[in-house]
């Protein structure tokens, strides 16, 4: 770590530069003896990335950032503020630390917090950050974190481990078993010094392939920001359960949906033609598979076992999107275009054989408008257009 980057003149020059464009800047070059161009673009990129993502580190003068990539990979403030809500106690071990986000969170709920990371530079830059931010209870280790937990002979409350999922090309990974470190490897070590462990995966990681490859489950927690699912939470414990808990959680610009059900239970469906509504689960839904049960709880008849559109006469609750349903138009490519009347409009399809381009060109529809077009199936097996609003 440069700790020139710190001097007031540098630090006054990010915060008026950030939104400048980085190319422009390294072609000039640095206006400061001991930091390079290369070094400021990095400090440039990571601020213009944290002023969404990481608001209280964008907010807070003499912060240092990491490359690019370090960046990408760690939590936003929005998952690590939730994933710290979840647990307590006096210590927990942060296996993967990374540039430090979960551990300066779950600092709050921690008396002492064990920060690992294996490289040098990235381990100094959390212990800066965490000294500026005032995360006094945080100590850093430099090493393996695994190796850690190996040689301790202490009995921790918690475990956090966020795997790395990028391969030696950079590639994109998601199955357990090839993240580094490997967690299904050391699922008993973990366990034996951790009374509860915590692990962050892909959101790409299929559930029945993780419960394949993890121990004692608890809960799995889904988490999507505005409907992009971004983590999966696993909470393991010493003992294990007879119930897996799985719930999501969508948090949304003005609100958060939350619905929780559990793995494996059996629930009664009915199904239905169109009624005057509409509902689509939200993404952390749609992960969770709880197509069932979520129709059973909300009282809600399916359009088809594979659809995951959900109807009802009267308007409910529901985590995901509700519509109120205009017209139910057979799916008739020569006459639809005519019977919609439309210029613009956003699809979707559910349990459809054609794609969304694909329909668009043949409607002639712009994306937008008040307007949702679904594409659909009901359970006679009949094609439909659903012409709906938002409610």
């Amino acid at each position: 770590m440069n700790n020139s980057l710190l001097h007031k003149e540098v630090q006054i020059y990010l915060e008026k530069n950030f939104r400048e464009d980085v190319s422009k800047i390294v072609f000039k070059g640095s206006p400061f003896p001991g930091v390079s161009a290369q070094e400021l673009a990095v400090q440039l990129t990571g601020k213009k990335k944290a002023e969404k993502k990481l608001p209280t580190w964008f907010k807070t003068r003499g912060i240092i950032y990491p490359p690019t990539l370090n960046l990408e990979q760690t939590s936003s403030e929005t998952t690590a503020a939730y994933k710290a809500s979840l647990i307590e106690g006096n210590s927990i071990v942060d296996v993967t630390g990374g540039f430090g986000i979960d551990s300066y969170f779950l600092s709050r709920n921690f008396q002492r917090v064990i920060h690992c990371e294996l490289n040098e530079e990235l381990s100094e830059i959390a212990s800066h950050n965490f000294e500026v931010l005032g995360a006094e209870n945080v100590s850093v280790y430099l090493g393996n974190g695994i190796e850690f937990i190996r040689n301790s002979f202490e009995l921790f409350n918690w475990i956090y481990i966020d795997p790395s999922r990028r391969d030696d090309a950079g590639g994109r990974i998601f199955q357990l078993s090839d993240c580094l470190p490997n967690v299904p490897e050391n699922i008993d070590l973990l366990l034996e010094k951790g009374k509860n462990i915590l692990i962050k995966t892909s959101p790409l990681l299929d559930l029945k392939a993780g419960l394949r490859e993890l121990k004692n489950v608890h809960e799995i927690h889904i988490v999507a920001v505005e409907n992009d699912v971004k983590e999966l939470l696993w909470i393991l414990k010493q003992e294990p359960s007879e119930e897996i808990k799985i719930k999501t959680i969508n948090f949304g610009k003005k609100e958060r949906q939350v619905y929780e059900n559990y793995w494996g239970n059996e629930h009664t469906v009915r199904f239905s033609e169109p009624l005057a509504y509409l509902y689509e689960p939200n993404a952390a839904v749609m992960k969770s598979g709880l197509f069932d049960a979520i129709s059973e709880d909300f009282a809600l008849l399916k359009l088809h076992t594979n659809s995951h559109l959900y109807t009802s006469k009267e308007l409910k609750d529901f985590p995901g999107r509700r519509f109120h349903v205009l017209k139910t138009l057979p799916f008739k490519k020569k006459k639809l275009k005519a019977e919609l009347d439309l210029k613009k409009a956003h699809i979707t399809t559910r349990n459809f054989s054609e794609s969304v381009a694909s329909l668009r060109k043949q409607l002639k529809l712009k994306d937008g408008g008040e307007h949702y077009l679904f594409f659909t199936t009901l359970k006679s097996e009949e094609k439909i257009v659903l012409v709906c609003k938002k409610v």
